[in-house]
């Protein structure tokens, strides 16, 4: 006799709750989101959109009234600021509202970036954090092994204060890893891979995304056009 299924038990994946990350078509494809808590590599080549894809998602957070941070150990603020507007995003407004902070982080002078950090998500009851880019870690930490540990205590002290976070790394053009160190892959609870196809032609996107790897979620694993539009990232599948 096969058994009966009790229509009053949950099904366990409705007991995590979802953060949407405001980027069309994508939450359908990760059962309606992020799961809160949890750290996402965002991986990528030059040009592929990583940037914007983090600005959206920082910019979803923004609209329903929550605090937000976007690290920069790249760009400038100021030039995130500029480069987004074409977009509509109005960053500066919520700035002055404190509403986001938007921090730019010298590569050549951290010595410890993960303590400040976290102290500043709890002060200020931060719930989206992007992290862009780890890929400048080797600017500082010269051992590869060193390089992995900062790593694994950024991206675990962040899951320990609750926010849901992106991290974003440089895809190599060659090899199996995910991630520009072979080790935020593995640490991350997700993985979502953006890429360039030169070969694409006509009304075809030339970039692609794809979920590699998503904890606690029955996700696609299908390689799924995407556009970069006036209004931002719209993925067409």
């Amino acid at each position: 006799m096969p058994n009966k299924v009790n229509p009053m038990q949950k099904n366990p994946r409705e007991d995590f709750e979802r953060i949407p990350t405001g980027i069309p078509g994508l939450d359908k494809l990760i059962e309606g989101g992020f799961v809160k808590g949890s750290t996402i590599l965002v991986s990528g080549g030059a040009g592929t959109g990583k940037t914007i894809f983090c600005v959206q998602y920082i910019m979803e957070g923004l609209k329903k009234g929550e605090t937000c941070m976007f690290i920069t150990l790249e760009e400038k603020p100021e030039n995130i600021i500029k480069d987004v507007k074409r977009f509509g995003w109005d960053l500066e407004k919520y700035i002055n509202d404190k509403k986001l902070f938007l921090d730019y982080q010298d590569p050549f002078q951290i010595t410890d970036i993960t303590s400040p950090l976290l102290d500043k998500v709890k002060e200020h009851k931060i719930s989206r954090v992007v992290i862009d880019s780890t890929a400048v870690f080797e600017m500082y930490y010269k051992e590869s092994a060193e390089v992995r540990k900062q790593l694994f205590k950024l991206i675990t002290g962040l899951e320990d204060v609750g926010a849901t976070n992106i991290i974003t790394s440089e895809l190599p053009e060659r090899g199996d890893t995910l991630g520009k160190f072979g080790v935020e892959e593995f640490i991350s609870d997700g993985v979502i891979v953006i890429r360039y196809n030169e070969y694409a032609t006509g009304a075809a996107p030339p970039l692609s995304i794809s979920v590699r790897k998503m904890r606690r979620t029955s996700h696609s694993r299908i390689s799924v056009p995407m556009d970069i539009t006036d209004d931002g990232i719209v993925l067409k599948g």
